[in-house]
């Protein structure tokens, strides 16, 4: 059986995936960001582990969580599974930066670089990165404070992160999921795909024990290989965003 981590998961499709991993067996490590959230998770998922509290829009608290990991590890699988949608741009968190960019971006960035590696890496990314721009240019004006990243350009910085983890570590199975428009608190009820559908590619890449789950290097919708966005694949870019991040949050990106 696999030890799981899974970030942002006292709700949605992060919980639902831990409720299915536990069902199976595994053993499942929750996250949320405050105590009273973390008492809730642990009761929506008796059979987990254990619930890590850490407030990933705020970069001091993910270093801690990062911390806690590993000294809670170490761990088969990683789901980077917390974001969040509705925040405007200009919304900032108590680093100065855009609220959206510090849990979308900068917080699987520095639990990737700051956690000891599991064999497996799963992003949560979206068909809404390909409205994104991740140009190296835009990356700079993000870096700068010049340019609001949007929802898109976020997920399409989870995808990039996914393949250049893919790239610099070839012993870890790296990949992006896409899990579709779901009826979530994030979603909305009116969300048209399949809930069920919508978190089993993240449990497959976690313990899926056939040779495809272990493929590295993809973005995935409903466990097949999609299209994405040119820039995702752009090793230059690559390299540029894991340098404004590093930039920002002092956290270098391990060479293995």
């Amino acid at each position: 059986m696999a030890r799981i981590f899974i970030t942002g998961s006292s709700d949605g499709l992060g919980l639902l995936a831990a409720k299915a991993m536990v069902s199976q067996g595994h053993q499942v490590v929750l996250n949320a960001r405050n105590k009273e959230r973390a008492k809730s998770a642990m009761n929506e998922v008796p059979g987990a582990e254990n619930v890590l509290i850490g407030d990933l829009s705020s970069m001091e608290e993910t270093k801690r969580l990062a911390e806690q990991v590993n000294e809670s590890g170490p761990f088969h699988a990683i789901i980077h599974n917390a974001g969040i949608m509705n925040s405007s741009g200009s919304t900032k968190n108590k680093d100065g930066l855009p609220l959206i960019f510090a849990v979308n971006t900068i917080a699987p960035y520095i639990l990737t670089a700051m956690i000891k590696p599991p064999e497996r890496l799963i992003y949560l990314s979206s068909s809404m990165h390909r409205q994104g721009e991740a140009s190296e240019d835009r990356l700079e004006s993000i870096l700068e404070g010049k340019n609001f990243p949007s929802y898109s350009d976020t997920k399409l910085h989870d995808l990039i992160l996914a393949l250049a983890v893919a790239r610099k570590w070839p012993e870890v199975s790296s990949n992006a999921v896409d899990p579709g428009w779901v009826p979530t608190k994030m979603g909305g009820r009116s969300a048209p795909d399949d809930l069920e559908m919508g978190f089993q590619t993240q449990v497959w890449l976690a313990v899926g024990e056939d040779k495809e789950a272990t493929i590295s290097g993809r973005y995935l919708h409903h466990q097949k290989k999609m299209n994405c966005h040119p820039q995702a694949k752009n090793t230059e870019i690559q390299e540029k965003l894991l340098s404004v991040c590093e930039q920002l949050t002092g956290v270098p990106f391990p060479h293995r």
